[in-house]
This record gives C-alpha cells, structure tokens and sequence, in this order.
C-alpha cells in the first residue's frame, strides 16, 4: 500500500495484560492515496519498535507499507480515536512481519502531495461557527465536524 500520511497520533503506552508489570506500545496514523479513500493504521509493540516506527515520518510523507495484516474495523471503538474512514477495515502493523519505508512524494507520485489538503469528511457534514454561535443550545451534546483554517500564529 502506497499513500500520503495526512495524520498522525502520538505514541501511548498501556500495562500489558498478557505479561503483568509490562507495557505494550501503540500509535496511529492515516494514509490516503485517492481523493475518495483513506484507511487508519495502527501499530502494535515494544517500546524501542514503536518509538522508531513514529519517529521515522510524519505528516506529508510519502509510505509504502509492506505486508500489513488487513482488520475489520470495530467503528463504534475505534472512530473515538481515529478519524472516521470510508473502509470497513483497518491496517495493522507487526514488528515481526510488516514493514514501512519512507520516500518524497515527489519520488513517489506528485498526485499524492494534493491529497494532503482535501478534507476527509463530506462538504455537507460541516458546521460553520456562525451555525454554532447561533444554534448553541440546540447543539448542546452533539458531535460536531467543524471546517476552519488558521489565519495567525504568533507568540
């Protein structure tokens, strides 16, 4: 699978049930390689395998990954946490057998760098914060998808 990472979570770690006093580590990320279709991918292991794993790319790069095991999705867990794909599965990584290299965009196929800016959710399903503003209390306990673009950064 060759796509564009256009998210990223940062490395958590949890007690291992399996071996009491142990943790295993994860993190998560999203690639697209089509206007249209996206798939999380969540990796799974040692600390040191993890850590490397994340600190290899980031948002924006171009990944190939090889031999990832394909997972149904459980979407009322796992879309808490990870942005909501039109896929009804999941890649998992394993230090033993997947792999994920790293390459330009520009080596890989220039059409992934646009991918970066399309937004994942419908153009429909969006609130505009004058919609909030002026809805508030009808919107109290809803989720919302909120569409905004940062105009300023400063200190």
């Amino acid at each position: 699978v060759i796509g564009v990472v256009i998210g990223k979570t940062d490395v958590r770690s949890f007690p291992d049930r399996k071996n009491i006093g142990t943790e295993r580590y994860t993190f998560s990320f999203t690639i697209r390689d089509s206007p249209s279709y996206f798939i999380n991918v969540q990796s799974w292991g040692r600390e040191e395998y993890i850590k490397s794993l994340s600190e290899s790319f980031r948002v924006g790069d171009c990944v190939t990954i090889e031999n990832p095991l394909i997972q149904s999705k459980e979407a009322e867990r796992e879309e808490k946490f990870n942005p909501v794909t039109p896929s009804g599965y999941k890649l998992l990584l394993s230090e033993n057998h997947s792999v994920v290299k790293t390459s330009s965009c520009y080596e890989t196929d220039t059409k992934l760098l646009s991918l970066l800016h399309l937004p994942v959710k419908d153009p429909q399903d969006y609130y505009s914060l004058g919609d909030i503003v002026a809805n508030g209390q009808s919107l109290h306990g809803r989720v919302l998808n909120v569409l905004a673009a940062v105009m300023a950064v400063s200190n």
